[in-house]
């Protein structure tokens, strides 16, 4: 099984270790309760090193890129970041992604754990001129510091000034060399930085963190408030809330679509999609009480299948069960009530708007600021 580099360091937290897609990876550390509300309160630290990082360069690797990715990489500038989606023939997603643009023609993409062989065998084998695709996934970390103390704590830390790092941007750490980063893009709904570092600058980070942060209400945090928290903040998941047979439209990411940009793979059929319209739609819905809605349950109207969950947890935050999952079109409109039935009993879901979780309140820094014309160590 593979291991990331703080493996040790989890076990001496006494964590409760899970195999995800081949890692062995901490589930929880006290409990998904405690590390829920830890990084909605205070601050989380998360291991997410079995994310594949990918280096896509050369002078067309933009050209590469725009083919095979929905967004329009003219829009996304040096230091800069978009969350984007990658499809087959079909319009089927065969991952979804974070894409940085470290330079001009130089591309940073993490990708999911269990498609990164066959994304980067996919970015291969579509790869237009000089384009040279590299998995550097090995011998790197990315450690997730999530929280509305996030800031703060990083700011002290690395000893720089973060809060000028815009939300979806991306800035080197020079004080770790040429392969470290920070960007600003999160998983959680909240503020949250990601840090992009050799293993032994990692396993370093980590330390300081927990030390610095542990102090004031901070805890490491596993898979599993990783996964209630995205729900909570209505982010899709790949493999439960969408796969190969989903299209952006069908899951409500059709925002990420540049739709009149020059073809891309899967153009076609999105584009006769949105003529025709989709037979499904994503929606977040939430029970006053009842149990938590578990993936492959039915979502039923007028006594009738009329969609099925794919996500669901209980909102420590908001003290209800929430789920998300597909119906017809006509029952996805926010107020819209649902039956779900488990074990006999009938409950009432209604359909709302997402995100359930709207959000936090930033923090001061702990730091005095530097000047905005200094860029990170």
């Amino acid at each position: 099984m593979e291991k990331t580099a703080l493996h040790e360091r989890h076990r001496l937290l006494n964590a409760k270790m899970t195999d995800f897609h081949g890692w062995d990876m901490p589930l929880y550390y006290t409990s998904i309760l405690e590390e829920h509300k830890a990084v909605r309160q205070a601050l989380g630290l998360f291991d997410i090193s079995h994310m594949g990082q990918v280096l896509v360069t050369g002078p067309d690797a933009a050209a590469t890129l725009n083919h095979l990715m929905v967004s329009d990489l003219s829009q996304v500038g040096e230091g800069r970041a978009c969350y984007t989606l990658m499809l087959n023939q079909a319009g089927g997603i065969l991952d979804d992604l974070i894409m940085y643009r470290l330079g001009g023609e130089h591309f940073l993409i993490i990708v999911n754990c269990a498609n990164r062989t066959s994304d980067v065998e996919w970015l291969q084998a579509h790869r237009q001129g000089q384009t040279t695709i590299t998995d550097i996934s090995r011998g790197r970390a990315i450690l997730a510091v999530q929280g509305p103390l996030a800031c703060r704590v990083l700011e002290h830390v690395l000893d720089a000034r973060v809060t000028s790092l815009g939300r979806f941007g991306i800035a080197p750490i020079r004080t770790m060399g040429p392969d470290a980063c920070i960007a600003r893009t999160g998983y959680t709904g909240g503020d949250g930085f990601e840090l992009f570092l050799p293993d032994h600058h990692a396993q370093r980070v980590w330390d300081l963190v927990l030390s610095e942060a542990k102090p004031l209400g901070a805890q490491p945090v596993g898979l599993g408030a990783r996964d209630t928290l995205r729900v909570e903040a209505g982010l899709r998941l790949y493999g439960t809330d969408m796969d190969t047979h989903t299209t952006p439209q069908e899951v409500g990411l059709d925002w990420t679509v540049a739709i009149n940009k020059p073809g891309f793979i899967g153009k076609d059929v999105l584009v006769q999609q949105k003529q025709d319209g989709v037979s499904r739609t994503f929606i977040g819905f939430e029970l006053s009480q009842g149990p938590v809605p578990r993936q492959g349950l039915e979502l039923q109207a007028a006594g009738r299948k009329a969609g099925v969950v794919t996500s669901g947890t209980f909102s420590p935050i908001l003290n209800k069960p929430l789920g998300m999952g597909y119906v017809e079109p006509p029952l996805a409109k926010p107020g819209t009530e649902l039956t779900l039935s488990v074990r006999s009993q009938r409950h009432t879901a209604t359909v709302v708007k997402l995100p359930f979780w709207k959000g936090e309140t930033k923090q001061p820094a702990l730091t005095t600021p530097t000047p905005a014309t200094e860029r990170l160590p």
